[in-house]
Order: structure tokens, then C-alpha cells, then sequence
């Protein structure tokens, strides 16, 4: 077993919802983790000042950023942007070893919490038209696609935008627990 794969703690890097924690994102993490898997994710990464810029607005309340951990390694990390009474995904990524895990739920389940604690009606993302898997992950958030973006990725692929309304209702946060225990059940 290579060292990465006992940093990931299994051969082939298997992780369960529950080896993960997900805490806030720190200035430290962007090359403790952050920009590594940001540059294996996207073709045009964030770079350190790009981050560093809206780690900064953490403080003004109009971001919010998390990382996933397993074993004290940054395995994945998304944000939001606060604007009036929504919110705006950022970001979200998953260390390419360990995708399809689970990680990006729990990230989503962070990032819907910050949602509606904060007192959003909606939020909403942009996601590839290819990115079949994110789609359905959002669809199990309550996203439904509202819009197409004309090539917004590279200027060559389109985007979804998707949107998730009315976070407030009771309806919605028996969702997110039904979410939650999926993942605690998952452990």
C-alpha cells in the first residue's frame, strides 16, 4: 500500500460517509489540500489569491467555505455566496481518488445547513450538462434545472443552472434529515 493510500486509509482510497469531517476552510488548507484538488478538477483553477479573496469575505458573512477530511487529509471542500436572501455554490470538489463516495453529500449536506440556518429562500449552482452525477447529487438536494448558461465552461460546454426554492419549509428540512441519515446509516 502505497503512503497516499494509507493517508486515504483503504487500498483504492474506499471511504465511508463516516470517516469523513467537514470544518470550516482556513487560509492553511488552501495548500494543505485545496489547491491541489481544485487543479485536478477544473481546467481554469482558483488560484491562492483567487481563495485567499473569498476567505476574506468569510469575514463579512457573504461566504462560507468548508473542506471534507479523512484521517486529517483534505479529500474534498465547497463554498457558497451569500447575496440578499440566496445563495450561490461556488465551488465543490472531491479528490479525484476517492469521488463517488459519498464526500460530495456530505459537503452538500454543510452547505445546505449554512442555507437555511442563514435564512435563504433558495440557492442555486451551475453544472456541466456532461456532469451527470453532480445533476442527480443536486436533484437530491431539491435543485431542479431552471436555465441553460451557452458555453460557460472553456467557452466550449454548456451549463445547467439549477435552483432549489422554499429551504424554509418544513418539507425541505425533512429532506435534509432523510439526507443525514442515509449518511448516518452509511457509517
Amino acid at each position: 500500500m502505497s503512503v497516499i493510500e494509507r493517508l486515504l486509509g483503504r487500498s483504492g482510497g474506499d471511504v465511508t460517509p463516516g470517516d469523513v469531517t467537514i470544518s470550516r476552510m482556513r487560509r492553511r488548507d488552501l495548500r494543505g489540500g485545496v489547491l491541489a484538488i481544485e487543479a485536478q478538477s477544473y481546467p481554469r483553477p482558483w488560484s491562492h489569491a483567487v481563495f485567499g479573496g473569498e476567505l476574506e469575505q468569510v469575514r463579512s458573512g457573504s461566504r462560507h467555505y468548508v473542506v471534507a477530511r479523512r484521517l486529517g487529509t483534505i479529500v474534498g471542500y465547497a463554498g457558497l455566496w451569500f447575496t440578499g436572501d440566496e445563495a450561490h455554490v461556488t465551488n465543490i470538489a472531491v479528490d479525484p481518488r476517492v469521488r463517488r463516495q459519498g464526500i460530495a453529500r456530505r459537503l452538500m449536506s454543510a452547505l445546505a445547513a449554512e442555507v437555511v440556518e442563514r435564512g435563504c429562500t433558495g440557492w442555486t449552482l451551475e453544472v456541466r450538462v456532461s456532469s451527470e452525477g453532480a445533476q442527480e447529487l443536486y436533484r437530491a438536494f431539491g435543485f431542479e434545472p431552471a436555465g441553460v448558461r451557452t458555453r460557460y465552461y472553456e467557452n466550449v460546454e454548456d451549463a445547467i443552472v439549477m435552483w432549489c426554492h422554499d429551504v424554509q419549509t418544513v418539507d425541505y428540512r425533512r429532506r435534509l434529515d432523510e439526507i443525514r441519515q442515509g449518511e448516518i446509516d452509511a457509517r
